[in-house]
């Protein structure tokens, strides 16, 4: 980062990511009320939204909190062929889940995808890479905690 300092104002970006976060508690802690599942012992399902909410208004506070303050440095540009392989990564996950591919596929093509972003230039290995945590978080999920991700051909295999 340069050391640049904003004359004065309030940082845009940290304004709109700060009020983005305090919509995104908001929208849910409403759906955290509507859930009518109850627990006859302890905490229930509902509790874990309501976490994410007090996170999410904490978060949104502090953005809101930087982005008054006086001397922030000015970001540096973004570097928009790493966030292409990232989004690309994304959407070939969400592609591969809606198609039927599987887990193991779409993450498979996620880390592959992240890690050339980052700047890593070795495809085929990281997809490798990808392919084994993909399985191994997969099967841990399948065989220990005995709930399913989805389920494509290769994930049919094993279970």
């Amino acid at each position: 980062m340069t050391n640049e300092k904003l004359a004065r104002g309030a940082d845009r970006p940290a304004l709109v990511v700060g009020v983005l976060l305090l919509a995104l508690a908001g929208i849910v802690y409403y759906d955290a009320s509507q859930q009518t599942i109850t627990s006859n012992y302890g905490l229930g399902p509902t509790a874990m939204p309501y976490v994410a909410c007090i996170g999410l208004v904490i978060l949104g506070l502090a953005h809101l909190f930087v982005a008054f303050r006086d001397g922030l440095p000015r970001p540096e540009a973004a570097d928009r062929t790493a966030l292409f392989w990232i989004i690309g990564g994304l959407i070939g996950l969400i592609a591969c889940i809606a198609a039927g591919a599987g887990f193991v596929i779409a993450i498979t093509i996620l880390f592959a995808c992240t890690a050339r972003g980052f700047g890593r230039r070795a495809l085929a290995v990281d997809a490798g890479i990808g392919f084994g945590l993909g399985l191994v978080i997969f099967l841990v999920f399948a065989k220990l905690l005995t709930l399913l991700l989805p389920a494509g051909p290769l994930e049919r295999l094993f279970l």
